[in-house]
């Protein structure tokens, strides 16, 4: 594969990663790391502030970054206007960002979303504008998957140990497994616009907005630069991605995904993104095994079983980082046949890497030409 590309500053590596949140905490997310790039960015200098702002060869390029949904982000400005502040900015994305978590996070005892799971009320429950937008689009998408995409599915995650509790290293009792999955089903969640509230059909369901709440913050974040005038960015929260413009070179952002390897760090292939999302899911950096079969932590909300199908990692391109988001995971569940037969019917532009021997083969959709390098 040609890895030249005008500014390798700009080349990501995705990797799913099991990340921390507030108070140690375990849930899967994804992230990105510059991985075996790091040594060929510029080091960083300039004034500092409460992230890192860094400097391009051409001094076209401000990068602010901190901690965030129990991983990090990283939103990257070419030209930033002399009027707009970088910490002023940094002030902004730091506020957006613990609204969305105080409001949507499980490790916050007290946010919206705990409220709303710890009651055992079947009436419609007031809700923010903001939480019923992200749970409203996971259940269109859990609707497009017929089910393989369910943020209802947090009491599998947690009974196989992929959860806040530690790992069991052993694979749950078949009546255990039979009790969580009763508890899960998109069905048994509603939403309503106005007013805006929450309702489920089971008192005992558990919400866990992991898998897209942080493509919304990208999104949200993106927002806010296009507000500010921002013309040419990347926004990463937590390894889902927002792209608009170009690079300090004056060329597409380019976008690596990862080949899953877990010891190696290396790119599969480069996208060229302008104004859009990106996301991936993949199954080869979290699992355990338990006589010598491999139990991954991307869990099938149909069969209340983690998958076992050779998928190893997909990437989706979609109009919002939030729609990717969701997207990935459910078509990380549906599998390298059933998932890519519903992206290309539906135009979503996916990259599935499959196991194949002991190598991998890719399989893009029609759609992934459009930012093909």
């Amino acid at each position: 594969m040609n890895m030249s590309v005008p500014a390798i500053s700009d080349v990501r590596v995705r990797i799913p990663l099991y990340a921390k949140h507030r108070g140690g905490a375990a849930t899967p997310f994804t992230a990105l790391l510059f991985a075996a790039f790091a040594a060929l960015l510029p080091a960083a200098c300039g004034r500092s502030v409460e992230s890192r702002l860094e400097a391009a060869p051409t001094d076209r390029l401000t990068v602010l970054e901190g901690a965030t949904m129990g991983g990090r982000y990283t939103v990257k400005l070419v030209d930033l206007a002399p009027a707009l502040a970088a910490s002023d900015l940094h002030d902004e994305i730091e506020a957006a960002l613990r609204r969305i978590n105080d409001s949507m996070s499980t490790f916050v005892d007290d946010s919206e979303l705990m409220r709303f799971n710890r009651s055992t009320s079947t009436d419609w429950m007031a809700a923010s504008p903001a939480l019923v937008e992200v749970t409203a689009e996971a259940q269109r998408v859990s609707a497009l998957t017929d089910g393989a995409f369910d943020v209802t599915v947090g009491p599998l995650v947690n009974l196989w140990g992929f959860g806040p509790d530690l790992r069991p290293e052993a694979v749950p009792a078949a009546a255990d497994i039979e009790a969580a999955h009763e508890r899960v089903g998109f069905r048994l969640l509603e939403t309503r616009d106005e007013p805006p509230a929450l309702r489920k059909h089971r008192p005992d369901i558990y919400v866990d907005l992991s898998a897209i709440a942080a493509g919304y913050a990208a999104d949200v974040l993106s927002a806010l630069l296009d507000a500010r005038g921002v013309k040419n960015y990347v926004v990463d929260v937590t390894g889902e991605l927002r792209v608009l413009g170009h690079n300090p070179q004056g060329q597409p952002w380019a976008i690596a995904v990862e080949r899953p390897v877990p010891e190696v760090r290396s790119a599969e292939r480069v996208l060229q993104i302008d104004g859009a999302g990106v996301a991936t899911s993949g199954d080869y950096r979290n699992w355990f095994e338990v006589d010598g079969r491999r139990y991954s932590h991307i869990i099938d909300p149909r069969t209340a079983r983690p998958v076992s199908h050779g998928l190893a990692a997909v990437t989706i391109v979609a109009p919002t980082a939030m729609r990717a988001d969701a997207l990935a995971t459910g078509l990380m569940v549906l599998g390298p046949e059933a998932g890519y037969e519903l992206a290309a019917r539906e135009g979503i532009a996916a990259l599935f890497i499959v196991r194949e021997g002991r190598g991998f083969t890719e399989r893009a959709t029609p759609a992934v030409g459009a930012y093909a390098r």
